[in-house]
């Protein structure tokens, strides 16, 4: 039997008539989503923005031939198609990449490490552990840039988003290349992100709620050090440390120190090792890259059919 649905009063239900079809609606809603047309006729209130059926039914709707919707859809369908296909593949190399870090790294989850690894403190890797700043940060480029917790994203350092700091930074706290930073405070899905420094901007220093690891470069590479940090068991070891705040985890610095690591001998083996994992990372780059560029394709497509700038014969040809 059909199961029956209902749906809340902060969702407003659009039932298309005999000349519009449902697809094409929701291609005019999404437009007009990406565009602000939606945001410029809600009504704020304290931290919530309200939509409602009036206003909503107050926009005029692109009314055009229902077979010229229907080409429409098509077009845009076979955009999806295409996003998918590139996801689906982004999801398989993400998969083979953690398989291929929980293959290598496999010393990690045994009782004893495996024949050319050691297992030691990490402070006996990493000798030192800064914190970073805690002035006050505005967006003036004027500033020195400052990374915070949101500059660390899948073991890279994202600069986008930047803040600076307005006033003099001592030296000392500058990044330098080969540094590791490591986001001791977050959610506990975010606590323990982990990525090194790699001079991707000319100067810049780090806030406080991240910590700075120097490793001893006789006994262990940087990249190699963030791999170990972004290990699945090691970030569940990383929180089994953390003390919980309001909203909030922590890790202390000199606790994540005493925990123990794995790792290669020969630093050959380590550079071998992040080789192999960066091959993998450079696929998923690029599988993104081409995601973007079809995304952006296809919102400008978008634009250019529902607003006649383009005619959808031409475009389906």
């Amino acid at each position: 039997m059909d199961k029956e649905f209902c749906f809340q009063n902060t969702l407003v239900r659009f039932r298309p008539g005999v000349d519009v079809i449902s697809a094409y609606a929701q291609a005019v809603f999404e437009r007009w989503l990406a565009t602000g047309v939606f945001a410029a006729i809600a009504k704020q209130t304290t931290s919530i923005a309200h939509l409602g059926g009036d206003r909503f039914g107050a926009l005029s709707f692109p009314l055009i031939p229902v077979v010229a919707q229907q080409r429409i859809v098509e077009v845009l369908d076979s955009f999806v198609k295409l996003e998918r296909s590139v996801e689906d593949s982004i999801t398989k190399l993400c998969s083979l990449r953690r398989g291929a870090l929980l293959s290598s790294m496999q010393s990690v989850s045994r009782e004893k490490p495996l024949l050319g690894w050691e297992r030691v403190p990490l402070k006996d890797v990493v000798p030192s552990a800064e914190y970073g700043i805690s002035e006050a940060l505005d967006r003036d480029a004027r500033g020195l840039p400052v990374l915070r917790m949101n500059n660390i994203q899948s073991g890279r350092i994202d600069t986008g988003e930047l803040r600076y700091c307005p006033v003099p930074v001592p030296a000392k706290l500058f990044l330098r290349r080969g540094d590791v930073l490591f986001n001791r405070t977050n959610s506990m899905e975010h606590i323990g992100k982990a990525a090194m420094w790699r001079d991707e901007l000319p100067s810049a220093t780090f806030a406080s709620y991240l910590v700075r690891l120097i490793p001893d470069l006789q006994r262990v590479t940087p990249e190699y050090l963030v791999e170990w940090l972004m290990h699945p068991l090691v970030r569940q070891r990383v929180r089994a440390i953390s003390t919980v705040a309001v909203q909030q985890v922590n890790v202390n610095p000199s606790r994540l120190r005493e925990l123990e690591i794995d790792l290669p001998v020969d630093l050959a083996e380590q550079r071998r090792l992040v080789a192999t994992l960066g091959a993998c990372d450079e696929q998923i780059r690029q599988e993104n890259e081409e995601l973007n560029k079809l995304r952006v394709l296809k919102q400008g497509l978008m634009d250019d059919l529902l607003t006649g700038r383009a005619e959808v014969s031409a475009v389906a040809a």
